[in-house]
């Protein structure tokens, strides 16, 4: 894995934010986008492989993640907004065309950036998270997973739950109740939602975005164009969140060329508990 001093971190002017941005390698770059509720730490296994591989890797915590600013209104947390930066970052970067890598609400993220921006995508790579209509239409097994994503509509309530007897029902849900000292990445987690206001901005990216009626409709209240870029979909057989169904109906929404890969055994964590068996499936897909 790369070494601290191998990857280096600056904070960076990208609009209105300043976000929090690792990078590490040369070569074509590869942008790195994670969800809920994490960092670009999640990241560093795929970092050190893709710099190794000769691509340059960058992560950013993205808004009201990690080190980057947080802002506190709701609606700073809109999916148009989380483009924005995403776009504005790489144009500070003077990056045209970039690979995009996602997980979780990154993977949401990188999904939109690939319908809404196409000109700056050269690759998709989704992992747990299916195109947003697959997950609309993924059933009802899908949308009783989901069933935190009501729950956090509810400012206060959600923060009063999770944060409680030591992040106790954060760390059995999220982590098959990894208790203090067993997970780094568990205990990491806790650690930055620990900050003020952190919890909550994380919060924000499902207030802002997810309706109730997502719940009732198979469909989503938008239409996005197909994904023209050739996608890779990653899902794995332990995801306490995540049908494999929307991961594998996405393909009905991808005109370029479609590649899904199913890892066994391990749960939604796939970036450090999947860490060699993605890393080796991104350096294969994007070298093609």
């Amino acid at each position: 894995m790369a070494s601290p001093e191998e990857v280096t971190e600056r904070r960076m002017r990208v609009g209105q934010l300043t976000l929090n941005v690792a990078e590490v390698g040369s070569g074509a770059p590869v942008v790195l986008l994670h969800g809920f509720p994490d960092s670009w730490h999640l990241w560093r296994h795929q970092l050190d492989a893709l710099a190794r591989s000769g691509y340059r890797a960058i992560a950013p915590d993205l808004r009201g993640f990690g080190d980057s600013d947080k802002p506190e209104p709701v609606d700073q947390y809109a999916l148009p907004l989380l483009v924005g930066d995403v776009t504005a970052l790489l144009d500070a970067l003077e990056l045209e065309r970039v690979d995009i890598v996602g997980h979780d609400w990154g993977s949401a993220l990188a999904w939109a950036l690939a319908t809404l921006v196409p000109d700056r995508v050269k690759k998709l790579v989704a992992v747990s998270v299916g195109h947003p209509e697959a997950f609309a239409g993924a059933g009802l097994t899908q949308k009783q997973l989901s069933w935190y994503m009501l729950w956090f509509q509810f400012p206060g309530v959600a923060e009063a739950a999770l944060a409680e007897n030591e992040w106790a029902f954060f760390r059995q849900w999220a982590w098959g109740g990894a208790k203090p000292g067993d997970d780094v990445d568990a205990d990491r987690q806790v650690a930055d939602l620990s900050r003020p206001g952190a919890l909550t901005a994380g919060l924000n990216w499902y207030r802002a975005n997810i309706s109730p009626a997502i719940f009732h409709h198979d469909r989503t209240p938008f239409e996005l164009p197909p994904v023209s870029c050739p996608t890779m979909g990653v899902w794995s057989s332990g995801d306490m969140a995540l049908t494999e169904e929307q991961m594998t109906g996405s393909q009905r929404f991808v005109e370029g060329s479609w590649r899904y890969e199913r890892i066994e055994n391990v749960d939604h964590w796939v970036p450090v508990h999947g860490a060699e068996q993605l890393s080796n499936l991104l350096v294969d897909f994007l070298g093609e």
